[in-house]
């Protein structure tokens, strides 16, 4: 099957749930002529809504959407905007921050694992929302599957990107939400190592994401400046696969290397990605991160375990 054959099969279905008051918008996108390898839900970052994030078309980019290619390779998969983002509620005085972030994961993968009936979800998040979605696997393990954590950071110490954006802390505090516009977007692929993705992606990201949003919350930013670490790798049990960036600032190798050596799960995997920054699926060599994440999403699960592990 060829690559516009196989899109063309592809569907995508819009979905909401509320946690509390609070109304919450899911993207869907699936094939349904087979039974399914997994159900691969999605988590955004900071600063953008999801489907910008996950299903990015760019023309004459193949599969720049990640959700395309995971349905292409015969998975289901999802994305959630979290409270405060794209299409999801704004109307709380909150800042929404990393725990309200795995509150949305909560009731986001209740809806799912309800309607769908497909057993434990596999999970990635990006950069707060690796903390979001790992902050999401300590409380409920149970509907984990694997957990794939990119651009993660767990004390921020020897973080050159949060050293620096500490300098506007007290600016975060004193407000729920922070403008954006196209040159903070085009920042994020400058800060780290210019030259890591193509403009024409960046543009068309930045577009996306203005579609959806002028301004975001600065919850993440108070607690990634300020409150880490917000997650314990002690408690994260399910196989977790740590993705790191060459170029990437938001976290030192040390810090990302001690809290992989803490993961109690034997199955986990630690993997740098050569030539990419902090956004890694706009990036020059996205396809290498699909590759990456695929196989560790599709690993079988081990014959053999230890009793003494």
């Amino acid at each position: 099957m060829n690559e516009d054959s196989t899109k063309a099969v592809v569907t995508g279905r819009e979905h909401w749930t509320n946690k509390g008051d609070v109304r919450l918008f899911l993207f869907e996108k699936s094939q349904r002529q087979n039974e399914p390898k997994g159900t691969i839900l999605f988590v955004h970052g900071s600063s953008m809504a999801s489907q910008p994030t996950f299903d990015l078309q760019v023309e004459g980019r193949p599969y720049s959407s990640v959700m395309d290619w995971f349905v292409s390779k015969g998975f289901d998969t999802w994305c959630v905007d979290m409270e405060g983002y794209g299409r999801s509620d704004k109307h709380r005085n909150i800042n929404c921050d990393i725990a309200n972030g795995a509150d949305d994961l909560s009731a986001a993968s209740d809806y799912i694992l309800r309607t769908r009936n497909c057993g434990p979800l596999l999970v990635y998040g990006i950069s707060s929302g690796a903390l979001r979605a790992a902050l999401f696997a300590e409380r409920h393990p149970e509907r984990v599957k694997r957990l794939a954590l990119d651009a993660f950071v767990w004390t921020g110490q020897g973080s050159p990107t949060l050293a620096e954006r500490t300098k506007k802390l007290p600016e975060y505090q004193a407000k729920n939400r922070r403008p954006i516009d196209m040159n903070f977007v085009r920042s994020i692929f400058t800060r780290d190592h210019p030259g890591t993705a193509d403009d024409r992606v960046v543009e068309a990201f930045a577009k996306a994401i203005l579609s959806l949003d002028d301004s975001v919350p600065t919850g993440t930013y108070v607690d990634m400046c300020s409150k880490l670490p917000v997650v314990s790798p002690e408690k994260i049990t399910m196989p977790t696969i740590i993705i790191r960036g060459e170029f990437d600032g938001i976290a030192s190798f040390g810090d990302l290397i001690e809290f992989f050596t803490r993961l109690p799960n034997p199955d986990k995997q630690f993997s740098v990605m050569p030539g990419i920054a902090h956004a890694s699926f706009q990036q020059k060599n996205y396809m290498m991160v699909y590759h990456i994440l695929h196989a560790f999403f599709a690993q079988p699960e081990p014959v053999y375990t230890s009793p003494h592990a």
